[in-house]
């Protein structure tokens, strides 16, 4: 029985939701699967991924075959990385602690660039809030200033006709 690690969509049509399963390649696209090893929401930035590693290199080192998408989500989680160390492991190259403390420098290196995405997409957030409120109240103000002179026509036009009645009156 041939296995894959692939996605499973779920969710509304135009809002695509996956799961991450361990399935019988045979089996549908949506159908049964064998295992559930996360999550992936491709609508949300940066995208969310939940994922459970050691599950994920438990099947890829029983046989499972990884599709492209699914590789690249493995990838980007650290599944490949921590198969590929177990490897090292097993022949000699590298001791458990070893293997482990090179996986948990590559977690943290990787939290840190996901972070500096996310710090960065709420700075161009902001500066695009703070640029619309610019924009706001340039328009307030122009449509102030706008209306400001027809209020100084209309006073001296009043005090035209002020100044005209009283010389009709001081003629009389």
């Amino acid at each position: 029985m041939p296995v894959k690690i692939r996605l499973q969509r779920h969710g509304k049509k135009g809002k695509p939701y996956y799961w991450i399963v361990a399935a019988d390649s045979r089996s549908k696209r949506d159908g049964k699967y064998l295992e559930k090893l996360g999550a992936y929401n491709p609508n949300t930035n940066p995208a969310t991924i939940e994922l459970d590693v050691d599950g994920a290199v438990k099947w890829m080192q029983n046989g499972a075959q990884p599709t492209d998408t699914a590789k690249a989500i493995l990838s980007y989680k650290g599944a490949m990385l921590k198969k590929h160390l177990a490897g090292g492991v097993s022949k000699g190259a590298l001791t458990e602690e070893q293997a482990e403390a090179k996986f948990n420098a590559w977690l943290e290196e990787k939290s840190a660039k996901i972070q500096a995405k996310a710090d960065g997409l709420s700075k161009a957030d902001a500066d695009a809030k703070a640029k619309a409120l610019e924009a706001e109240k340039a328009v307030n103000e122009a449509r102030i200033a706008a209306a400001a002179p027809v209020v100084e026509e209309e006073e001296v036009a009043e005090e035209a006709t002020t100044e005209e009645t009283t010389a009709s009156n001081e003629e009389e």
